[in-house]
């Protein structure tokens, strides 16, 4: 099975040696994604623009891969404070449909570029 890189510049670019997502036959796997706008390559402030920062980024990956959240079958996100849970759910409500893709959130102690939250995801196209 051949692989494919997905790459958009709607997304923040890597900064790091991984690509923006893979995919493999029909399954697209994405790579985590904090709050950086990809125009600036900065990170928006404040825990609720970064929740939905990286909604959007992980957005624009899935339609670069010919997609969208709701082909998501696996969502795992990384909160450095697990108090912002709820706020989670309420912005993930906005970008997702039922039936929802199965999750994890974990708590960390700290993310890359002093990220609050990071999400990362599973797609199957088709």
């Amino acid at each position: 099975m051949s692989r494919k890189i997905i790459a958009t510049t709607a997304a923040p670019a890597a900064i790091g040696p991984y690509s923006q997502a893979v995919q493999a036959g029909n399954t697209v796997y994405l790579s985590g994604q904090i709050g950086l706008d990809p125009a600036t390559m900065q990170m928006v402030e404040g825990i609720d623009a970064q929740i939905v920062r990286v909604f959007d980024n992980l957005k624009a990956v899935c339609e670069a891969a010919g997609g969208s959240l709701n082909d998501a079958v696996r969502v795992t996100i990384y909160l450095t404070d697990l108090a912002n849970f709820a706020k989670v759910n309420e912005v993930m409500a906005q970008y997702f449909t039922a039936p929802y893709p199965a999750r994890a959130a974990v708590g960390v102690k700290s993310l890359p570029r002093d990220a609050l939250v990071e999400a990362d995801a599973v797609l199957v196209l088709g």
